[in-house]
């Protein structure tokens, strides 16, 4: 049966094809987006908030240091590994029920989370916290492209991308504020988000009705989403322990970098010959889809970087409380928030979108790279602008790659289209808080031994002042060679900006189908030749 689409978003039956669709009126639209919008902003949320509140929580639950940065990754890595299933689930079955079952498995992993009594139990919790992050970010954006016509899209994007962009840099904010209030506790970092996923549940239940497409013989590549999500897990591990528990060029590093590049390389063998690939290969050959790929991963580094390690930053090195942390880094909040609605506003007027991806990416770069240079002494004027043009660049790139997507493609592939450049900007996050994460902390572990060193202390004396002194300098020092490593990301996003072809955004929901050409018939009064 094929999928038919219904003007707005009445009744679960239309006419009509595609490409004739209207538009729906703004008011119906809006009502759809505040359940859509409160879903997206309370699972964006769960990854970061926690990333104030961490080192209370890792001694509340006695965990290690490598849990540390585990807490975060395990959210971030099932996310990532479950955002294409649920794309491609997301094109076979109901969004409704899909986007409201992602709810159902987010407020388990939430509440599992909130009793968490050992960093196992935590980590695990987060990781099924993470599957239902992963159905709600990417089934609002599929749940949007079903209604809105990419040239009316840019005017909600904004709306979109502020929302995604201020609960991940807002995270911190909130979780230090719970922290920080004595009658909470951090368990209420998890708590909190119960009855917000729950009133997006009853709202996305009145005002959430969308056309379901039903196909025979429908495969799911669950094959492929193993070796994915094993062959990225495998080389986190191998992140999270090389130069610590074992050397660069030991075995265990052969072992696990050979493996997990093996796993992904049978990975992308299998998705070539699946009958319904989770991750296409032939929408990702796409010029577009390619670089918006490219744009993504540098994003989602850039973005989930920021909203960890400026809050460890603001703590460790400068000596905040986590609230006071978390207020510092509303000049990001603010860039994302203002750029993110006057762009998707300017693209709706113009239909045009290259030149605010490259405008976004070139900010992006620049606030690295200013942040790229601070330290324990670095002025909060400076470290403002800095932040705001990170925040500014994220506003104008973080859904306009994937918007630039869904122009191009036809909206039976919508779903996994947009999951698709999703799970590489949550992979690019993935692999960029591990990562980052792991040279900040050898960065740091470098400069404190090197410090006591020289002033004659030993690791016993860290808590004299020269000590503490030593460690702020340490995490300034390493927080900026993080963020040098984050610009040199960005970069991509400028690259990736600068090859895009002029794109001119479409005013159907559908691409038109392609008229099937008719053989030609002699005219009755045209004499034949003999």
């Amino acid at each position: 049966m094929n999928e038919s689409h219904p003007p707005a978003t009445g009744p679960e039956t239309g006419t009509g094809t595609a490409a004739e669709t209207s538009t729906p009126p703004q008011r119906q639209v809006l009502k759809v987006l505040s359940g859509l919008l409160l879903a997206l902003f309370v699972s964006t949320l769960s990854s970061t908030v926690v990333s104030s509140a961490l080192p209370k929580i890792i001694g509340a639950v006695q965990g290690s240091p490598t849990q540390y940065m585990w807490v975060v990754t395990a959210s971030l890595l099932t996310t990532t590994a479950t955002t294409p299933i649920w794309g491609k689930l997301a094109d076979l079955f109901s969004k409704k029920v899909l986007l409201q079952a992602a709810i159902g498995i987010f407020v388990l992993g939430t509440l599992a989370c909130g009793i968490s009594q050992t960093g196992g139990q935590l980590i695990a919790s987060r990781a099924l916290q993470g599957i239902g992050v992963g159905g709600v970010q990417a089934l609002v954006q599929i749940a949007i492209a079903a209604i809105i016509p990419p040239r009316e899209r840019g005017r909600y994007s904004g709306y979109l991308s502020g929302t995604t962009s201020t609960s991940t840099i807002g995270g911190p904010l909130l979780g230090g504020l719970i922290v920080d209030t004595s009658w909470l506790g951090w368990r209420w970092c998890f708590f909190i988000a119960v009855p917000l996923a729950a009133a997006a549940f009853f709202l996305l239940q009145r005002t959430l009705n969308l056309p379901v497409l039903r196909r025979d013989n429908v495969r799911i590549d669950y094959l492929g989403a193993t070796l994915i999500s094993a062959g990225v897990s495998v080389l986190l591990v191998w992140v999270s322990f090389v130069d610590n528990s074992f050397a660069w060029g030991s075995w265990q590093t052969a072992a696990m970098v050979g493996g997990g590049l093996a796993l992904l390389a049978v990975a992308a063998w299998v998705e070539t010959r699946a009958a319904e690939p989770v991750v296409p290969i032939a929408i990702v050959k796409q010029r577009t889809t390619a670089l918006a790929i490219l744009g993504s991963l540098a994003v989602g580094t850039a973005m989930f970087g920021a909203s960890v390690f400026l809050s460890q930053y603001f703590q460790l090195s400068r000596g905040y409380t986590a609230t006071t942390a978390g207020l510092l880094t509303i000049p990001m909040m603010a860039g994302t928030l203002i750029a993110s609605i006057v762009a998707g506003r300017l693209i709706t007027r113009s239909g045009k979108i290259k030149p605010y991806v490259i405008t976004g990416a070139v900010l992006l770069t620049v606030g690295c790279a200013g942040l790229g240079v601070i330290d324990e002494k670095t002025s909060l004027i400076f470290l403002s602008a800095a932040m705001m043009c990170v925040g500014m660049g994220v506003g104008m790139t973080l859904q306009n790659f994937i918007l630039a997507v869904q122009n191009t493609v036809q909206l039976k592939d919508v779903g996994a289209a947009s999951s698709t450049v999703s799970f590489f900007r949550s992979l690019g996050g993935t692999i960029g808080v591990a990562v980052l994460g792991a040279v900040l902390a050898r960065r740091v572990d470098e400069q404190v031994a090197t410090g006591l060193n020289a002033a004659g202390l030993s690791a016993a004396d860290q808590t004299s002042s020269v000590a503490q002194e030593i460690v702020r300098a340490a995490y300034g020092d390493a927080t900026a060679r993080v963020f040098l490593l984050a610009a040199g990301a960005a970069v991509l996003a400028v690259v990736a900006g600068l090859l895009f072809k002029p794109i001119s955004l479409r005013s159907s929901l559908d691409l038109p189908d392609k008229p099937t050409p008719t053989p030609k018939t002699p005219d009755p009064e045209t004499p034949s030749r003999a």
